[in-house]
């Protein structure tokens, strides 16, 4: 038995004729008169009654038809539900970095938004240290973050970029004419430092660590912006990612240090869980972010 069967039996019904609904239904009168016969096999008794000329409903297709209009009535609401198109639609619950949203994120989601209106985007911030338990939970869909490689066994990386951690100050700031600027340059000088939830925060302690080096923690913020004013202002070293400041420099604001020292390994990294499903929405998404 299928929806076809049923729409055929409901005409036939409808119009007391196998002719006329072939017709309306632009079937040959034998296809309805088969698919008719199919059901009645498969049911068990007559659906029709020829008496003389005219065609009467069984007791049977009377029942029949209560739940042939309920079945596809449920079809077109699936149908009206579920968009068969493959145009993107639904919504996605998106995790992302906050140093993302500076310069790069905004542009791709202005885009994304243009080109599959249809999709609305539930963003949220992320610490990296909680962004594995909402997509194993369902709680996102997809996350977008700048941090240290990470490798978790119930996570898909989709893609990932190396990025750039830089150390910034303002232009009338010592250490910006510097042609070579370490670890031990920086030993007492104010450093302007994300908060304790931030990934690359430990890592730049961790190097100070190793070198020997005491911090001169002047300012530990959430913030970027608050991170920026504060070396604009030449009260500290910030460091951050490179994409924070790109505004800054182009305006002349701030100053990248000539960094000698050793390097801080980062990377943007998007994830999904190992077990979820990638529907033609986030594929788009993750296309563009790629």
């Amino acid at each position: 038995m299928n929806n076809t069967q049923l729409e055929t039996f409901l005409k036939i019904a409808e119009t007391r004729n196998f002719t006329l609904a072939a017709n309306l239904l632009g079937y040959a009168q034998s296809t309805v008169t088969t698919q008719i016969k199919q059901l009645e096999e498969e049911l068990g008794c007559l659906l029709f009654e020829r008496l003389g000329k005219s065609l009467t409903v069984t007791a049977e297709g009377e029942k029949l038809s209560i739940y042939a209009e309920k079945m596809l009535q449920l079809e077109r609401e699936i149908l009206l539900e579920i968009p068969t198109t493959k145009e993107p639609s639904g919504i996605i619950k998106l995790g992302v970095s906050e140093s993302l949203c500076y310069n790069r994120f905004p542009k791709i989601l202005l885009e994304y938004k243009q080109k599959y209106p249809k999709v609305d985007i539930m963003l949220q911030f992320i610490n990296h240290d909680t962004f594995p338990v909402m997509l194993k939970k369902g709680v996102l869909d997809l996350v977008y973050t700048l941090n240290p490689l990470i490798e978790n066994p119930e996570l898909n990386m989709i893609d990932k970029k190396e990025e750039s951690l830089g150390f910034y100050v303002s232009p009338g700031h010592p250490l910006a004419k510097k042609r070579k600027v370490t670890e031990e340059d920086l030993e007492g000088v104010p450093l302007l430092l994300t908060s304790h939830t931030c990934s690359f925060r430990q890592m730049l302690l961790d190097d100070f660590a190793k070198h020997g080096i005491t911090p001169t923690i002047e300012l530990e913020t959430s913030s970027k912006e608050i991170l920026k004013q504060f070396a604009i202002s030449q009260l500290g070293v910030a460091f951050m990612p490179d994409m924070v400041a790109t505004d800054e420099i182009q305006n002349k604001k701030l100053k990248r240090l000539n960094w000698a020292g050793d390097t801080f390994p980062i990377y943007s990294q998007v994830f999904i869980h190992k077990d979820k499903h990638l529907s033609k929405a986030i594929e788009e998404l993750i296309t563009l972010i790629s």
